[in-house]
């Protein structure tokens, strides 16, 4: 069977050359081509090369940036996988929508649409439906976002809680890697030796997406969670990863230990139906006082497509009637690339890109 073929926009940011890094030699998806702006066209992919942990193929490297060409992309390609900065992405993600493109953004510009889902297949899957009630859904294009990335970490592992125990009140502290502001982040004499407490937009983002995450799909519209969050977003001196802690208060009282039970052994959609790039494992629950950690767990998940895909949630505790663990993500794979590829690989599966 032939691939399907994609195209990568914003391909010199580090979302972008992060879906380059997924994409290659994926199973189901094959790149057409990698775009950016008039800037970038016909550099070569390594002259502007960010991702310094990932060794890409050399015919990768030698692929040529071209200008985004609405009528080209349309014309050549079933998916575009968008990592567009937001103030630009919506219309040049709207307009290949309209072209009868399936969308796949990171972006935060059509997030809050009421017809498009924010999807992290573990935990929302039936909410790819919706894509069906967007206007342009008849000629093949539809939009599907992935969350914010520190909201996307906090998904599954609220998933697994509130589908045994209900949520009532959620709070999270975020401590979040410099590589979540972009390529090339927050400057060295604001960030070294210091934490900033204060990331535009990161809280009011975390509160809005995620009762929408977790929110009921029914009648065509999705119905936002009934409990509440409240989240405070640092930025703290780490390269990538963010760390998360939480204190969540459940309808159902349970021990520490049923707590980490239901985030063990909680499975989503992916892992059924065996995405390539799903975890085995969506929820990683360590047992050392001492972990996550980014320098030890950023990557987690397997097999090796997987890597950085899975959420790693440590020092699971009791208080009165609270729960307390620490979680973390990759922000730039699990929060970023490799979730707008997953949600492809979703869409894939239930034949809408067929």
């Amino acid at each position: 069977m032939s691939k399907v073929q994609v195209a990568v926009l914003g391909a010199t940011g580090m979302i972008g050359q992060r879906f380059v890094q997924l994409l290659e030699g994926h199973p189901w998806f094959e790149m057409e081509g990698l775009y950016a702006s008039e800037r970038s066209e016909g550099k070569r992919l390594g002259e502007v090369n960010k991702v310094k942990d990932h060794a890409f193929m050399q015919e990768t490297l030698s692929r040529r940036i071209e200008q985004i060409d609405i009528a080209k992309i349309s014309k050549g390609c079933r998916v575009a996988f968008s990592g567009l900065p937001s103030d630009i992405a919506k219309d040049y993600e709207a307009k290949l929508s309209e072209a009868g493109v399936a969308v796949f953004s990171n972006a935060a510009s059509h997030r809050m649409r009421e017809d498009v889902p924010i999807i992290i297949p573990e935990v929302n899957s039936e909410h790819l439906e919706i894509v069906r009630t967007q206007p342009t859904y008849a000629k093949g294009g539809f939009i599907v976002t992935n969350a914010n990335c520190s909201t996307t970490g906090l998904a599954a592992p609220l998933k697994a809680i509130q589908g045994a125990f209900g949520l009532e009140q959620v709070v999270v502290s975020t401590y979040q890697a410099v590589s979540g502001a972009g390529y090339p982040g927050v400057p060295s004499l604001d960030i070294l030796g210091n934490v900033v407490p204060h990331i535009k937009g990161e809280e009011e983002k975390m509160e809005a997406e995620a009762v929408k995450i977790l929110g009921t799909y029914r009648d065509g519209r999705i119905i936002d969670a009934g409990f509440q969050i409240l989240a405070s977003c640092a930025r703290v001196p780490v390269h990538d990863g963010h760390l998360e802690a939480l204190v969540v208060r459940t309808a159902k009282d349970a021990t520490a230990e049923e707590y980490a039970k239901a985030m063990r052994e909680f499975r989503g959609e992916p892992q059924h139906l065996e995405l390539p790039t799903a975890p085995k494992v969506p929820i990683i629950v360590r047992e050392e006082a001492d972990r996550p950690q980014p320098l030890w767990d950023v990557n987690a998940g397997e097999p090796a497509r997987a890597k950085g895909m899975a959420v790693t949630v440590g020092r699971v505790r009791k208080k009165d009637k609270y729960l307390k663990f620490f979680l973390l993500s990759h922000n730039t794979i699990r929060g970023g690339a490799g979730g707008s590829v997953i949600n492809a690989e979703l869409a894939y599966a239930k034949r809408m890109l067929r």
